[in-house]
């Protein structure tokens, strides 16, 4: 059986639920800042997340909307917004999903490289791994949008990790909740454990490429519900079945 080396983690809707709790509020508090006559309530913006990456957002349903943003816009609601992000991230209105603390910290203790691959800037990412200091362990390495010419569901981000980390893709597996997500991670040659994002309206055609589908990592008193893939008997993922998805993911 083929030995689980890395785990390579999303971060918006994976790691933490930061979209609808982090993002989307941060970007309407921004477009009210600078007088832009926007609002994302859920479920548009459930629609806006087959699109990855904030600003690439924007400027669609900007567009969309009849508005075309400067690049000097841009850049400003960008900053405003990442202020707003980091300022919600401090007081604790983006909560892990479940499950994650957990298996981040088992992983650790196994040691199991763990890496972070997201279409999120790294300014964003480094404000969730500070609040995470001294509930989650350090990551390996992280591959942000800034390190790559394409987000997902390019897998360039993916590609990058596995050559930083001397990974090969059937050594290691991604973990995602979205389509674009897990179209990039298998487009890398990983296998993937999916936990969907409630918000992800694409799902429905693209699950199948995953290795199992959950609806969360669980916990001991909150145990996870398998939709597909390999019977998780634990009611939780953990070390073991992951290592049972690599033996699942082999030809």
């Amino acid at each position: 059986m083929t030995a689980l080396r890395a785990v390579f983690w999303d971060v918006d809707g994976t790691l933490a639920d930061t979209e609808m709790e982090g993002h989307r509020p941060a970007f309407n508090q921004a477009f009210r800042d600078l007088g832009l006559p926007f609002h994302w309530n859920q479920e548009l913006y459930s629609e806006l997340l087959s699109i990855a990456g904030g600003i690439p957002r924007v400027v669609i349903y900007a567009k969309d909307q009849g508005i075309s943003l400067t690049e000097r816009q841009l850049n400003r609601l960008r900053d405003v917004k990442r202020e707003h992000y980091f300022s919600r991230v401090r007081e604790g209105h983006v909560p892990w999903r479940p499950g994650v603390v957990r298996l981040v910290n088992e992983l650790h203790h196994h040691d199991v490289q763990q890496w972070i691959v997201t279409s999120s800037g790294a300014p964003s990412v480094q404000a969730l791994l500070d609040q995470a200091k001294g509930t989650l362990p350090m990551f390996d390495g992280v591959v942000t949008s800034d390190d790559v010419a394409t987000g997902k569901p390019s897998p360039d981000g993916y590609r990058l990790a596995l050559k930083r980390s001397g990974c090969a893709p059937s050594c290691g597996l991604a973990m995602e909740d979205s389509a674009v997500g897990l179209k990039a991670a298998t487009a890398a040659g990983l296998p993937c454990l999916l936990t969907p994002s409630p918000w992800d309206r694409e799902l429905g055609e693209t699950s199948h490429l995953a290795t199992a589908v959950l609806n969360h990592l669980g916990d001991q008193n909150n145990p996870s519900r398998l939709q597909a893939g390999p019977p998780c008997l634990d009611g939780m993922v953990t070390l073991n079945y992951m290592q049972s998805l690599m033996a699942h993911s082999c030809p």
